[in-house]
């Protein structure tokens, strides 16, 4: 008898039969499948995918899923029994054409990050692009990004071969078994009720697909995901293809990728298939899915499988065509609009329900990468972490506004729009927008904000209200001018803000930031065992702390004030953070947390001259001895009741002032009178990071993840083992050997190129790592970025940053850049 958890997977499609064979792998070996489908053609968007595994993306971890789908699946023809009939993936290669400009130097970026990521890929000319894609007419092409490693899987075959595998070592594949309910007590899951029965478990995973939110209804747990039908055709016979394949391999050809007008190509024998992605969004409710009967199903009539509506293909033939110009002598010759998963961010959904233990999903996730989701789930399961970082796939992500219906509908399709756009890091949706506002909102109007939006937020960038000051910044702040990749969404008014923080004073805008209260009888227990730092402190301290996991990784990095004796404000970093102290609170009932982020506000004031336009407004006394560095107060600013936080993410002097929202303008305006004598300037995002870079204080999520472990990040002093006893992850560091590579600041030579992050940097000629955050350094007068590169390379030594295809020289440099004895905050 197994001794491991009962486990229950829903969905037998290529995630949920690739989840079986992880578990199983693993010792976990009592797993049920089930399908309401027929096996192994259940009926899903597995049974329907045309298999393209394109590794390259513009998130790594997406590009790790990827990658272990292609070696995975590489091997699974030998679980079939070898030969060229059982082969799984066809590793062809993928080639993606540039018809733009635009799209070749997209693709020289693409290339940079694959090479960051060991994938081979290379970018190039229109002669080689015909050798490896005969059918291209050269007229149209500019050049391509051929990437050896990508290529076709084939899904059913690959579902075939995971489920032979997975039962051998014990799991059970049952199809045929509608899943009408899940068996709950005491917040836990015992069981899956099905039209033949319940099935008890202790764990139950949906792997459902677009069937997906109908699974997560029925624990009550809201799943962001929108089923989108998708067109694909399959042409008539191509002269040029006849006698090239045969039925063992269907292709040998290249994948093929036209985003410039949003097409995919890829070979079934002697015919093309095409996909479209430049078609109108067509959201599919589950009530409009053909009622196809098991006996009925087949590879060309699925519940997962729509009519074909012509006329929102013909632009793609027409283009089509023109790419590939052997198609003029064929014709479209079946298609369908084949339905798959969208989410409001492009992300698939892993997590558990915050409400019923033991109920996961796994959900939103294409072929591409499905071995990989599957690997991190299992890990999850089998030993409480993934080794690939999850946090942009995580459901906890979201926002309760962002699972609404609307805003899923409506930003889902919108990532079926954009898919093959692309895409600037800074590029804020267009809508919905105004979603979420601080208090100060109308006067950041005021004052010309430029608004970039992030989690529904909207920040100012900068404030054209600062432009005149633009002629009036010494040479030596002047900043260069940038070429247009990393000029787009920057202004020069960036620099006058810095300017005005380091030398006068400046108000910021910090209410996006997360603030989560945690109070009650156990919350000194439960903050000291999460964190890294002391938490039993004074009423008023401030620590800067970090939150592990069990593996040393870091998961978060948090300040954490004492605001009473069991009450304290933990500045986080978003949902996730409030989701992980929620299910630890569940451990300590007299502790109550609470995301208060929407009910509060914040201004950062800082610059030399913020207590002079502070201090006159307050009876508190903010002098350095009145109110230390990483201190707080409760105080009255012209009135207005406030918490006052001696921080400095920008590292000049000030504070961080907190009050309710009824309060917020008023405080804003107070401030503002105060400072028009000092010079007081409004400022945003772009400076703010400018100055964070320089002073080398790490975002979390860009610059470390879980994937990271303090000592690495260069975080180990927030880690302190001799004030406290046990806390999680402890164990794991003191294994910890000594760090292989390190967050590593550079300079830029040339002091001019601002790179934007993901390009990979070359040591000694060879790729040894990748940029994370970068910006124009304001104070120092060059370009920072910041890389994880190899432990121990010393200041001074040359290294290359690969942008856009071109190299560009910078040196190690020792940190902070700016400040190293921390005079400018500690006045």
């Amino acid at each position: 008898m197994s001794t491991t958890p009962r486990v229950v997977v829903i969905g037998a499609g290529i995630v949920g039969a690739n989840l079986a064979d992880e578990l199983t792998e693993r010792g976990w070996t009592d797993v049920t499948v089930l399908d309401q489908g027929p096996l192994p053609l259940t009926g899903g968007s597995t049974s329907h995918a045309p298999g393209l595994v394109f590794q390259t993306n513009a998130s790594r971890t997406m590009s790790a899923f990827a990658s272990y789908t292609v070696d995975k699946f590489l091997g699974l023809g030998d679980v079939l029994g070898g030969g060229d009939g059982s082969w799984c993936f066809n590793q062809v290669g993928g080639l993606e054409v540039a018809t733009t400009p635009a799209r070749l130097a997209d693709l020289h970026r693409k290339q940079g990050w694959a090479t960051s990521r060991g994938i081979p890929a290379e970018v190039v000319d229109v002669d080689e692009c015909l050798r490896l894609h005969p059918l291209l007419d050269p007229a149209h092409v500019l050049g391509g990004l051929h990437t050896p490693t990508d290529g076709l899987a084939k899904a059913a075959r690959a579902v075939s071969a995971l489920m032979r595998r997975a039962e051998s070592r014990g799991a059970v594949f049952r199809g045929s078994t509608r899943v009408t309910g899940i068996a709950q007590q005491g917040g836990r899951v015992t069981g899956v009720q099905t039209d033949q029965g319940e099935v008890p478990a202790d764990v139950v995973v949906s792997c459902a697909g677009f069937w997906g939110r109908a699974i997560g209804d029925m624990v009550g747990m809201r799943v962001p995901l929108l089923p989108l039908a998708h067109q694909y055709v399959f042409t008539g016979q191509v002269p040029q293809l006849v006698g090239r394949n045969d039925e063992h391999v269907e292709a040998r050809l290249p994948i093929l990728r036209h985003q410039d007008q949003d097409l995919y190509y890829r070979e079934h024998n002697d015919r093309i298939g095409i996909g479209s992605y430049a078609h109108r969004p067509m959201p599919v409710s589950l009530d409009e899915l053909p009622d196809v009967d098991d006996r009925e199903m087949s590879a060309a009539r699925q519940p997962s499988m729509l009519p074909f509506t012509e006329e929102d293909f013909a632009p793609s033939w027409e283009q089509s065509q023109v790419l590939l110009p052997s198609l003029r002598d064929t014709k479209v010759d079946t298609g369908f609009n084949g339905i798959f998963s969208f989410t409001p961010d492009g992300g698939p959904l892993i997590g558990e329900s915050p409400d019923v233990a033991g109920f996961w999903i796994a959900e939103a996730v294409w072929v591409t990468h499905s071995a990989g989701v599957a690997r991190s789930v299992a890990q999850l399961l089998t030993e409480g972490r993934s080794e690939i970082d999850l946090h942009g796939c995580s459901v906890a992500r979201f926002d309760e506004f962002q699972t609404a219906d609307s805003y899923v509908s409506e930003t889902s399709q919108q990532n079926f729009v954009e898919i093959y756009d692309i895409v600037h890091p800074l590029q804020p949706r267009l809508s919905p927008r105004g979603v979420r506002t601080s208090p100060f909102h109308g006067r950041q109007e005021e004052l010309g904000a430029v608004f970039l939006e992030a989690h529904g937020w909207e920040r100012p960038h900068w404030f054209e209200a600062n432009a005149p000051l633009v002629a009036e910044l010494p040479p030596e702040w002047q900043p260069p001018a940038r070429d247009p990749w990393a000029g787009m969404f920057h202004s020069p008014v960036a620099a006058v803000e810095a300017w005005k923080t380091r030398t006068a004073v400046a108000m910021y805008d910090m209410t996006p930031l997360t603030r989560i209260e945690v109070s009650g009888p156990g919350s000194v227990e439960m903050l000291d065992r999460l964190t890294t730092g002391k938490m039993d402190k004074s009423v008023g301290s401030v620590t800067y702390t970090l939150a592990l996991d069990d593996a040393g990784g870091v998961r978060s990095d948090l300040t954490v004030a004492r605001l009473g004796p069991e009450l304290f404000q933990v500045g986080a970093n978003g949902r996730l953070d409030v989701d992980h102290l929620e299910r630890a609170a569940r451990e300590y009932p007299g502790v109550s947390v609470r995301d208060v982020t929407g009910g509060t506000c914040c201004i950062g004031v800082w610059g030399p001259l913020a207590r002079d336009l502070v201090q006159p407004l307050t009876p508190a006394d903010l002098s350095h001895e009145g109110l230390k560095y990483f201190r707080s107060t409760h105080a009255e600013i012209a009135g207005i009741p406030v918490t006052a936080m001696r921080l400095s993410y920008v590292g000049e002097l000030g504070w961080e002032i907190y009050t309710s929202a009824e309060h917020g303008r008023r405080l804003w305006d107070v401030l503002w009178a105060a400072g028009q004598p000092l010079g007081v300037v409004a400022a945003g995002r772009a400076a703010f990071n400018s100055l964070r870079l320089e002073k080398g204080y790490r975002s979390w999520g860009t610059d470390m993840t879980s994937e990271h472990t303090p000592a690495e990040a260069g975080l180990g002093f927030a880690v302190r083992p001799q004030t406290k006893g046990d806390f999680v992850g402890r164990e794991a560091l003191e294994r910890a050997g000594t760090p292989r590579r390190s967050l590593t600041c550079l300079t830029v030579d040339d002091g001019r190129s601002v790179v934007l992050g993901q390009e990979p940097v070359l040591v000694d000629g060879r790729p040894a790592g990748y940029v994370t955050s970068a910006a124009f350094g304001h104070t120092i007068g060059r370009p920072i970025a910041y890389a994880w590169l190899p432990a121990g390379l010393e200041p001074g030594t040359a290294v290359e940053i690969e942008y856009f295809g071109a190299p560009v020289r910078a040196t190690v440099a020792s940190e902070p850049l700016v400040d190293p004895g921390m005079t400018r905050i500690r006045r």
